[in-house]
């Protein structure tokens, strides 16, 4: 079957795995963490059609011909597939002191997903999608942060 992940048509092989495991193993996403298993932490999220979703909870094949973005689907990339620049939600949280970032794919993501709604999102707001995601280290306050700051990147690019 095939999957159209980060704007390329993919050939996979397990369609009836959980897509987490499709991106990791088979096509090397690794981007895209594995933690609970169950759908309640987070990590695994991507965007399905542009809204996020947990990996670990849908099938390969379940995905169907609804696009996927994974972490490594956001920077921009030459020709070579070469990062040729981040995206503003990435520059932002790599700008932001965070501690082990395990949960750091589903907020990016999540992130992303918000700021394509609302480009100017308030704190409720930025609570809100940060909420469905779980952060080992407790660093909720500096996750808000990082997605303020993504929002004002946003803006000026």
């Amino acid at each position: 079957m095939q999957l159209l992940i980060n704007g390329r048509h993919h050939e996979v092989e397990h369609g009836d795995e959980p897509l987490v495991w499709v991106l990791r193993d088979e096509l090397g996403l690794t981007g895209t963490h594995y933690g609970c298993g169950i759908g309640m932490c987070g990590c695994c999220t991507v965007l399905l059609a542009g809204r996020p979703a947990r990996s670990c909870q849908i099938t390969a094949a379940e995905v169907g011909d609804r696009p996927v973005v994974t972490l490594e689907g956001l920077a921009e990339r030459d020709a070579a597939g070469e990062v040729v620049a981040l995206h503003p939600v990435q520059e932002a949280f790599l700008e932001t002191p965070l501690q082990c970032g395990w949960c750091l794919p589903g907020h990016v993501l999540c992130a992303v997903a918000l700021l394509a709604r609302d480009p100017a999102p308030d704190e409720a707001a930025i609570a809100e999608a940060a909420q469905p995601n779980l952060c080992r280290c407790g660093g909720y306050n500096t996750i808000k942060l990082a997605v303020a700051r993504a929002a004002e990147l946003s803006r000026k690019a």
